[in-house]
């Protein structure tokens, strides 16, 4: 049985980094998942562990002891599971790996703002700000890449378990923003193949598209983390009724606020 219990939100991408690096590691069981449910208070027992933070996830040893911050738990996962490493061990790859990985937070950021966003006004500053960081990226995987393959390194590494989960969220500014990289840039070149095949990937299959859009609706609209919006009483980050058997939102968030009925979430 996993010693490790991780807590966190099923469709979270900072659990599904630690995730795809046990899958990488061919030991996907090695850690016992605990969902929480964002849309409730938090329980008291976790709160005490935690000592009162609510952000996800959070690692609790079998001496019950706590980690936090997803980058933690992922190096902490790399060292006590060596075998089939996935971070680079040659010091320079490691440095450049962890260089782009230094990357991530901007980019991520600079997405969440974006989709959140309800003043149509700034939707193509926006927009800009969020390419300007893909070409950077494109730039750094033309520096810096090995080989012939789409990857940072030979291989679906650290860098894209730290990425691909972010990726994928991004799905949500492909149907709420309609953003695409632009078509026939070379600006965008490698990094749109990188996109790619990180989503591609065995390893990274936790989430899809359609799961990732009907969840983070709320977000859409301005409300993360479980938050209600105004006139709705389900968030749509509930557990029931499942995703599957809701409908797809309306993809326009600037002029449609879908209802609790329309969003296929139990209330009439």
């Amino acid at each position: 049985m996993p010693t490790l219990v991780v807590h966190q939100i099923p469709v979270c991408p900072f659990s599904q980094r630690l995730k795809i690096l046990l899958a990488l590691k061919g030991i996907p069981d090695a850690v016992s998942h605990q969902v929480v449910d964002i849309t409730r208070p938090r329980d008291e027992e976790l709160l005490r562990k935690t000592r009162g933070t609510t952000a996800l996830p959070v690692m609790e040893l079998a001496d019950g002891r706590i980690l936090k911050e997803s980058m933690v738990l992922l190096q902490y996962l790399e060292d006590i599971y060596p075998e089939r490493p996935v971070a680079q061990r040659e010091p320079y790859r490691r440095a450049i790996e962890n260089m782009l990985c230094r990357m991530e937070g901007e980019f991520t950021g600079a997405g969440y703002t974006f989709v959140m966003n309800q003043d149509l006004a700034k939707r193509d500053t926006l927009r800009e700000n969020l390419l300007k960081i893909y070409a950077r990226i494109d730039d750094f995987l033309r520096q810096h890449s090995t080989g012939e393959g789409p990857f940072l390194f030979e291989e679906f590494g650290w860098a894209e378990a730290v990425f691909t989960p972010m990726f994928m969220r991004f799905w949500f500014l492909e149907y709420y923003e309609d953003f695409q990289l632009p078509e026939g840039d070379e600006r965008y070149a490698r990094v749109r193949q990188w996109v790619a095949a990180c989503k591609a990937h065995p390893a990274a299959q936790q989430v899809s598209e359609e799961e990732i859009v009907k969840l983070y609706y709320d977000y859409a609209k301005g409300a993360g983390n479980g938050a209600l919006l105004p006139g709705r009483k389900v968030s749509s980050f509930v557990f029931e009724p499942d995703w599957k058997g809701r409908p797809w939102p309306p993809k326009d968030k600037y002029r449609v606020s879908a209802s609790d009925a329309e969003l296929g979430l139990g209330i009439s």
